[in-house]
């Protein structure tokens, strides 16, 4: 079966002077008008030697040589080539820089020395340019209070690359090319001096070229506007676009979340903001929309009428080791259900859209957040690990980590029921668990169907009608698949019934290695391509669900169960899900899934 198209990028985002593929239009942030992106107004004197001058795609420029009356071909030849003339002549005759023209991406990791940036962004930008997506012109440039030389960066950016298992050619070759257009500038945070110094180191690489600017804010959100502040003031673009990717956590609740978006627009437009929740760009993720949309055997059943509940599960096989300090802030909830979980629910639950454009896919996921009813406390199961004693190795309490108070009550794992209040969905309860310290790594979402009304069969199936039910699984992460569980009859001369998974294995399926999200959006980011990132309302919308609940619980102090580090959580998750008649899908041990 051959696959739809292979994995490839957009052409380059860099226009040549006839205008290239630069999605038409060429934002700025200062002022606020759109120029189309090949127009070039020329405004010529009647002393204009080049009155009648084309513009060639190497360049240069032709005049337009008026024929002469019996002109040879040999004549012909040699007038036109003494009338091309050198675009460093036509520089200097017209004024015209034919750099202009062109345009460059000036890419700027903020907090250049921190893990996020050493571990995803710079080898996820290594894997654009091995793969040929980062346009012609680009520059990157890390920016940090550490002091640190060009050499020193490039050292440091050099220890984390690595090409794709099956594409080795030129890897040495493409990382010292790579490692060539990356710079190090030290700075405050702070300082609008200091970004007014990476301006005009920026633009000496820029060179005269149309000018467009991303920042990476890979640093604490308590320091988000000053840099902010300080990049637009004196390092935005004054020709081209400036965008800034944000990463969460974007507040840690309704209010200080809008706080964050007011000041943020205070130097931004809402287009400019690229509120980043890397999940979106998974694999699984990105093709939820694909499996439902485009298969006729999906949409149908996408409903109530024969969906009995959806999960979605994140599960982590470590501790904090080493973020207690940052975790404890922010606890499980707020890392991992309001943003990742609940954004993969929107996509899930959502209606199909007018089109794939990323204002009607946001505005669909908008519609969904506000269907849903507030979250209640008693749908709520909290969880910290403990210390516990496995194969003579003990790991770790969660309060044992130094950087953790020892009466904390942040939870490490959280099981809730949510449910949208719409046709599609009213009544089908949405089960979200997350964890820290549990037995195994996964991420996954489970759609368990209604059981067969009359079903001829019960009786094979014995009195636990649950191991009929047929149910898709969406493997986010590890080892991608989506498999159907079905029943079927085991070969033989009895009736004997048996449940088998069909299942599409991306590892088997693909030779071709799955991208890291990282690397998907900060390409769309290039691109101006909003779908997979937040809107302002979008977080508005996430954040009202999670509030209320999430202040109850720190006003009650409500005590968290405690289960063993590397268990499958605390028992209540259970509870909460039998009280909906849901069992956990991910109990079973799946041999061939």
């Amino acid at each position: 079966m051959a696959a739809f198209s292979s994995m490839h990028c957009p052409p380059p985002y860099s226009s040549s002077i006839n205008g290239g593929k630069n999605r038409s239009f060429i934002f700025s942030a200062s002022p606020r008008f759109s120029v189309p992106a090949k127009a070039k107004v020329f405004v010529q004197s009647p002393g204009n030697s080049h009155q009648n001058a084309v513009l060639m795609q190497d360049g240069a420029v032709a005049a337009k040589v008026s024929p002469v009356e019996k002109e040879t071909p040999i004549e012909k030849l040699k007038g036109d080539l003494l009338s091309v003339t050198s675009s460093k002549e036509w520089d200097e005759e017209t004024g015209f820089d034919i750099n202009e023209n062109e345009s460059t991406v000036s890419i700027m990791v903020v907090g250049a020395s921190g893990d996020l940036a050493k571990k995803k962004i710079f080898p996820a930008l290594f894997a654009l340019y091995y793969e040929g997506c980062l346009p012609k012109h680009f520059t990157i440039y890390g920016y940090a209070r550490s002091k640190m030389t060009d050499a020193e960066l490039r050292n440091m950016v050099s220890k984390t690359l690595t090409c794709r298992i099956d594409k080795r050619e030129n890897c040495g070759e493409k990382m010292d090319e790579f490692l060539k257009r990356c710079f190090y500038h030290s700075g405050q945070y702070d300082s609008e001096e200091n970004f007014a110094q990476l301006d005009k180191k920026l633009k000496e690489h820029e060179g005269g070229r149309v000018s467009n600017r991303l920042f990476y804010l890979s640093i604490p959100p308590n320091i988000f506007i000053n840099a902010v502040k300080c990049a637009s003031m004196s390092a935005s673009s004054g020709n081209g676009w400036t965008r800034v990717i944000v990463e969460k956590p974007f507040g840690r609740d309704s209010e200080s979340s809008a706080a964050l978006t007011k000041a943020l627009k205070q130097y931004l437009n809402e287009d400019q903001i690229f509120r980043i929740d890397h999940y979106l760009g998974k694999e699984l993720v990105e093709n939820l929309s694909v499996l439902r949309f485009s298969n006729l055997i999906f949409e149908p059943l996408w409903s109530r009428q024969f969906i009995r509940n959806v999960q979605l599960i994140f599960s982590e096989d470590f501790g904090t080791e080493g973020r207690g300090g940052y975790f404890d802030h922010y606890g499980i909830i707020r890392d991992i259900m309001q943003n990742h979980l609940l954004q993969i629910l929107a996509l899930f639950a959502m209606e199909t859209p007018v089109s794939l454009d990323a204002e009607d896919i946001r505005n669909e996921k908008v519609k969904v957040l506000r269907s849903m009813r507030p979250l209640q406390l008693e749908d709520v199961v909290i969880g910290q690990y403990k210390s516990h004693t496995k194969g003579g190795v003990t790991y770790p309490a969660y309060t044992d980590d130094k950087t953790v108070p020892k009466d904390s009550l942040t939870p490490t794992f959280a099981a809730a029921a949510l449910f949208i209040d719409n046709a599609r969905w009213d009544g089908v309860p949405f089960l979200m668990k997350a964890g820290k310290a549990l037995h195994n790594k996964r991420a996954e979402i489970r759609v368990q169907f209604r059981h067969v009304p009359g079903n001829l069969y019960n009786r094979k199936f014995g009195t636990d009608l649950d191991q009929a039910t047929n149910e898709l699984v969406i493997r986010v992460q590890p080892d991608e698949a989506i498999y159907l569980k079905i029943n079927n009859k085991v070969p033989g001369l009895g009736m004997r019934l048996d449940r088998s998974n069909l299942n599409l294995h991306y590892a088997a399926r693909y030779s071709k290695e799955i991208p890291d999200a990282y690397e998907r959006l900060l390409l769309d980011a290039i691109e101006g391509e909003r779908r997979l990132f937040i809107r302002s309302d979008e977080l508005d919308a996430a954040w009202s669900l999670f509030t209320p609940v999430l202040a109850e619980l720190e006003e009650k102090k409500i005590i968290p169960e405690y289960y063993p580090y590397g268990s499958r959580g605390p028992v209540g998750a259970h509870y909460l899900a039998a009280r909906y008649n849901v069992r956990w899908g991910d109990l079973g041990v799946e041999q061939s899934a």
